[in-house]
């Protein structure tokens, strides 16, 4: 990233505070998976925990690109740094 990114555009609190909150939720659950393999779980058991896993995650995610857009890519033109933004969010969302 941009050195100028890295100290000017930040998530926003409300987002921080929320994404930390379900990562959080999501830290807890691994943890009951974690558990569960200690036992002698059915392995579909254990993959519905893990893609209610993966949801959470995805919904962490959509809240900090929902934030990203709606703060920092909607007046990137105005400041001058929209391929920079364009490029970041591409690469990022090459691995989603």
């Amino acid at each position: 990233m941009n050195q100028v990114h890295e100290h000017t555009l930040h998530l926003d609190s409300n987002t921080r505070h929320e994404a930390r909150r379900r990562l959080l939720s999501v830290r807890g659950h691994i943890e009951g998976i974690l558990k569960m393999l200690e036992d002698d779980p059915y392995c579909i058991d254990v993959l519905r925990q893990i893609k209610a896993v993966e949801g959470a995650l995805d919904k962490a995610g959509e809240l900090v690109l929902q934030s990203h857009l709606k703060h920092h890519v909607t007046n990137a033109a105005q400041r001058g740094d929209a391929d920079q933004l364009v490029e970041e969010l591409m690469e990022v969302l090459k691995y989603r």
